[in-house]
């Protein structure tokens, strides 16, 4: 039986549960026919929140739910340092179902992270108490460093297995992290190595929030890629050399929407998504072409849709000055990050993952 403190600090007692005990949490049942543990990886952004329920299975897990909902917790705090009200309701109707799927799938091994808009606002604690009070879910904010390694950890199966390694990047609400990861080509099952990283504070919310994402003309977002690139460039000048063998891995919602307009998907697709190359000439053709669209052709296309609308260009932005300052012929896109990270970490902890 799996022992874990941070489970008990996880989900707090509510109502008439006893002390000590989570509601809706039985230690002993089991995720499949072989006893099995259930997992639970819950990551609130600064845009989204998503939580990913698995089981192990061999090397790696086999997902029995998930969720994700856009619930734009750091709106605004850009220019008010605080979490608004309207943000923290939509937040935790999102954390309610997240709790309730939790319960429901019996996960005893929980992970449930919150990153730039937690570790921002100035009413963060206040936030997080009344999440703790009215959904029963404790949040740890995590460091820009934790998120850093997370998501190398949930990205390395994508590392191209003949390649040297990759410039990570995931692109968030409130900030971007940048990972240069570097693995023994030699050798398929070694570990990646992380050899340097960053975080800058700009995202898609903060970045449209401060130039607009609806109405983006050439101008704008060339002043876009410029801010951005003022944060990009000193890492890349004294981290960006001896680049052969190396590809872009790039994991956020900005990378996966444009993989959906690339594919010409009707309706995003992630099992067409996840893992797929892209090469520079063809990112530029997309990137352009989101250019030429209008705000209501955006939002009218099913792989953007009226959510990510007036933020898609903003993360075409930060893409572009990572490109800039990377200049790498291909691209490999993840639908995965974070959560998968967590759930790798928790169980390879356990030891419950088959070592190759």
């Amino acid at each position: 039986m799996i022992n874990d403190t941070r489970l008990r600090e996880s989900l707090a007692p509510r109502g008439n549960i006893e002390p000590g005990l989570q509601p809706g949490l039985d230690p002993g049942t089991p995720c499949a026919a072989n006893g099995s543990s259930v997992y639970a990886a819950l990551d609130l952004g600064t845009n989204n929140c998503r939580l990913l329920i698995a089981c192990p299975s061999g090397e790696s897990f086999r997902v029995v739910d998930s969720f994700s909902r856009i619930v734009r917790l750091g709106e605004g705090i850009s220019t008010t340092g605080c979490i608004s009200e309207a943000a923290m309701e939509r937040a935790i109707a999102a954390l309610s179902i997240c709790r309730d799927k939790i319960q429901f799938r019996k996960a005893r091994r929980l992970r449930l992270i919150a990153t730039e808009a937690c570790r921002a606002a100035s009413n963060a604690q206040g936030f997080r108490d009344r999440v703790a009070a009215e959904t029963g879910i404790r949040l740890e904010v995590i460091d820009r460093e934790t998120e850093a390694a997370l998501a190398v950890k949930g990205c390395a199966p994508l590392l191209d297995p003949h390649g040297h390694g990759a410039i990570l990047f995931d692109i968030g609400g409130g900030s971007s992290e940048l990972v240069r990861i570097e693995r023994d080509p030699a050798d398929r099952h070694a570990e990646p190595q992380i050899k340097a990283w960053m975080s800058i504070p700009l995202g898609v919310v903060t970045l449209a929030e401060r130039f607009g994402g609806r109405d983006v003309t050439p101008e704008i977002y060339a002043a876009m890629v410029e801010t951005v690139s003022g944060h990009v460039g000193p890492f890349a000048a004294e981290h960006g050399g001896d680049l052969a063998g190396m590809h872009l891995l790039g994991t956020s919602g900005t990378v996966t929407t444009l993989a959906g307009i690339h594919l010409n998907l009707m309706r995003y697709d992630r099992r067409r998504v996840d893992g797929i190359w892209i090469n520079d000439a063809e990112i530029s053709a997309t990137i352009a072409r989101l250019l030429s669209m209008s705000y209501r052709e955006r939002a009218d296309n099913n792989c953007i849709s009226v959510e990510r609308a007036d933020l898609v260009l903003a993360g075409c932005a930060i893409l572009d000055s990572i490109r800039q300052a990377f200049p790498l012929p291909r691209l490999r896109v993840a639908d995965r990050g974070l959560r998968e990270g967590m759930l790798v970490e928790m169980m390879r902890e356990d030891g419950a993952l088959r070592t190759a």
